[in-house]
């Protein structure tokens, strides 16, 4: 389910580097390394609630591009129905003690951005979409390593995408994937038919997990898999949902939590994707 959490945080400064282009029918946020690098694979990046137009999940994939030289795919599964990063204040003012008098005002607007989010983009609606993108790109790109990162609402369908029924010519959705604070999550369910190998970033403080039950049941399924297919989880400790996209980065220790997940999954995709080739 969806919480205050998947729609609250902070909006980052930058520019991003990359450009919009159609692509398998999307707009989709394409950036890639700096010139003269080779480009090592394919990631795709499926965001959270604030969807392409969101510019930490631009700048986000732009580190992905840099760091690991990946070219990174940012594709607009919502169709121009994600959620306003405006929600940021409404959520920040209703949660924050004080200014009773507007708090009606503030939920007012939330939720008029909040209900046609949902019915627009509940997972059971928006799979197939997403799924139809990875099944045209891996047609297309060949031998080429794919990468999923998926952020919340994207963490849902990296592991619906890694269940290994769904192929393309004998082919999984992509090679490998990694997920931060993914909502949605039925566990043990969803971790069962995963048939890639998948790291998770969970933060201590989710609302999405119960921690440690969760994490034990996750750590048990994916210990217990062929090394080719084994995955991992990772908690972050005294961060909420979201850090890895939308982290306070004033705040020392959350922005040390953010910038690890970061290097976590580059770490896995240079790990993961390389035996592809």
């Amino acid at each position: 389910m969806s919480c205050p959490d998947c729609f609250s945080g902070f909006e980052h400064d930058g520019t991003p580097k990359g450009k919009v282009i159609k692509l398998h029918g999307l707009d989709t946020y394409v950036t890639e390394p700096a010139e003269g690098r080779h480009v090592k694979g394919i990631i795709v990046y499926i965001p959270d609630a604030f969807g392409i137009d969101f510019v930490n999940n631009k700048i986000l994939a732009d580190t992905y591009a840099a760091k690991g030289d990946y070219k990174v795919y940012l594709p607009d599964f919502m169709f121009g129905h994600s959620c306003p990063s405006w929600v940021l204040g409404s959520i920040k003012s209703i949660t924050s003690s004080g200014d009773y008098l507007y708090k009606p005002y503030h939920v007012f607007w939330a939720m008029y951005a909040f209900i046609p989010w949902i019915l627009r983009n509940r997972p059971g609606k928006s799979f197939p979409i997403v799924k139809k993108f990875f099944e045209d790109l891996r047609k297309e790109s060949g031998s080429t390593p794919i990468g999923a990162a998926g952020f919340c609402w994207g963490g849902k369908h990296v592991v619906l995408l890694a269940d290994g029924q769904h192929k393309v010519d004998g082919k999984p959705m992509y090679d490998a994937g990694f997920t931060g604070h993914p909502s949605f999550l039925e566990i043990p369910k969803d971790i069962e038919r995963i048939a890639v190998p998948v790291s998770i970033a969970v933060p201590e403080l989710d609302n999405q997990f119960s921690i440690p039950r969760d994490i034990d049941v996750i750590d048990r399924i994916m210990e217990g898999r062929p090394e080719a297919t084994k995955g991992e989880v990772r908690v972050y400790e005294k961060v909420g949902h979201g850090f890895c996209v939308r982290a306070d980065m004033k705040a020392e220790d959350v922005a040390k939590s953010a910038t690890e997940a970061e290097n976590q999954a580059i770490e896995w995709f240079n790990a993961k994707l390389g035996r592809v080739l």
